[in-house]
């Protein structure tokens, strides 16, 4: 039997704090925790392809009905008879017995399924005609249209998916780089999961300890080692604040790097966002101000998506569209990861980009906080005996973040995307720790460490046992809403309305 671990609070006679009881109940009574929208004993229906004509369309069944209504209107093989995990040829006859379609009916028995209910898909023509004919055949015979994401919701209260991995399906399905896709991969592996479930525990072991104390308050014994726990305290806080720390990279990771290449006019930075491209994006001229508005393409690099984004030349404007574009590009460099600031050696003095990064970076404090800033001198090819070193500037410009190039020649552009990726990933060995990438983990995330700090600080200052333990449910509160031992109807909602129909 499938279980799931619940806390209920309740109020303890003659005590005046609240405590947890730590109970597994049934996958089936886990149905009452479900959102009331939902009621997961039916049978649900939806296409799980994407919409529209193809080759092949997929309809998928999940509940306890889902064998026995397919069964009815497939001619082939009793598939209430068939093994689990096998594919069967038939035909689908309407109850006029008119043939709609020749397909696939792939049978999954409960438990050995997505959702561990009796799952059918079946693969039928594309047409967008014969699949609503077997839909709404499916429906008069008894299933309904399911929600969005209920077949993953279903996953989920029946053990087979925490929430965090339920969370990282949809992630998955809306990877659309390397990285993006190996970090949902790893979360729906469990592995964030599982690191958030032995902090959990060892918690627990200890909250149990101080609970048993209280029960015997009036012996004054103590069966919690005090020193031990602010051991464990500060250590699993250690642990949390990795975590906390690698959401920047994790949001990188999953949502792209927003990267605006800035510089004033005619410094070649549309010539340099076609280098990096590696294909005539952006139109090229020798006239100044010819970029009025922004231009936004994608670059993989090593698996990284980075948001490149082509602005107009900042200066003051000589017309009132072109202020409009300098805005425009104040208001994305705000809103950026990377500047990529561009600027000429022939045109551009060493004093001409300070006063460019003080005016537009610094001064103006346009940047938002973690944004990195790469300096790339261009037009290298017109003037080679340029030093690069004369544009330093102490904080601001070094060798580590001022690169040479020549975009017309795609000089250096290749040192410049080993770079771009370098500012973004500081230490490739991240790449293979648990990062976090979801705002709700983050937050959590946030509170645990806030309520461990009171644990700690609680133990140091020499209170009951009490309120210590008041603080350490409050972490386990936090913790839990991660992978969803602890969670609300609205919660759910939120989570699994953002999925998909069909998944």
């Amino acid at each position: 039997m499938d279980h799931r671990s619940v806390w209920f609070e309740e109020g303890k006679e003659n005590k005046n704090f609240l405590w947890w009881i730590y109970i597994d109940i049934s996958a089936k009574d886990f149905i009452n925790f479900a959102p009331m929208s939902y009621n997961i004993s039916d049978t649900i229906i939806a296409l799980s392809t994407p919409p529209g004509q193809g080759a092949i369309g997929v309809i998928r069944l999940s509940g306890p009905r889902a064998i026995e209504i397919v069964d009815e209107v497939f001619h082939g093989r009793n598939l209430s008879k068939v093994e689990g995990n096998t594919v069967h040829f038939g035909k689908i006859k309407d109850e006029d017995d008119k043939m709609i379609d020749e397909c696939l009916a792939t049978v999954f028995k409960a438990p050995r399924s997505y959702t561990k209910e009796d799952v059918i898909e079946i693969s039928c023509h594309g047409s967008s005609y014969i699949i609503e004919q077997i839909i709404q055949l499916m429906l008069r015979k008894g299933a309904r249209h399911a929600e969005r994401g209920e077949f993953t919701l279903r996953a989920f209260m029946n053990g087979q998916l925490d929430l965090s991995q339920a969370e990282a399906v949809a992630d998955l399905i809306a990877s659309n780089n390397e990285g993006s896709h190996e970090l949902a991969m790893k979360q729906m592996r469990g592995g964030f999961s599982d690191e958030i479930a032995g902090l959990r525990q060892e918690l627990i072991d200890f909250a149990a300890l101080i609970e048993l104390e209280l029960d015997f308050g009036e012996e004054d014994v103590e069966f919690a080692d005090r020193g031990k726990l602010e051991n464990l305290v500060e250590r699993i806080q250690g642990v949390i604040r990795k975590l906390i720390d690698s959401f920047h990279l994790g949001n990188v990771i999953k949502n792209g790097v927003a990267t605006v290449i800035a510089g004033r006019p005619n410094a070649g930075k549309s010539t340099l966002l076609n280098a990096l491209l590696n294909e005539e994006r952006a139109i090229v001229s020798d006239i100044a101000g010819t970029t009025r508005d922004t231009i936004e393409e994608s670059l993989n690099i090593n698996g990284i998506q980075f948001r490149l984004i082509d602005t107009a030349g900042i200066r003051k404007a000589q017309d009132q569209i072109e202020k409009i574009g300098v805005d425009k590009t104040m208001e994305k460099i705000s809103e950026s990861t990377v500047v990529v600031y561009v600027f000429d050696v022939i045109e551009s003095k060493p004093e001409d980009l300070w006063e460019d990064v003080d005016r537009f970076l610094e001064g103006s404090k346009v940047l938002t906080q973690g944004s990195k800033k790469l300096f790339v001198a261009n037009k290298m090819d017109l003037n080679p005996y340029t030093k690069p070193e004369l544009y330093y500037k102490d904080g601001l410009i070094s060798a580590e973040n001022l690169i040479t190039a020549s975009a017309i020649n795609k000089m250096n552009i290749e040192s410049l995307k080993e770079l771009l990726y370098k500012t973004v990933i500081d230490n490739p060995q991240l790449m293979d720790q648990t990062i976090v990438s979801n705002s709700r983990h983050y937050d959590a995330l946030h509170k645990a460490w806030e309520a461990l700090d009171a644990v700690l600080n609680g133990l140091r200052s020499g209170i009951t046992g009490d309120f210590v333990a008041m603080d350490i449910r409050q972490s386990l509160h936090h913790l839990g809403e991660i992978t969803g031992e602890i969670h609300t109807d609205d919660l759910l909602e939120s989570i699994f309305t953002r999925f998909c129909i069909g998944k």
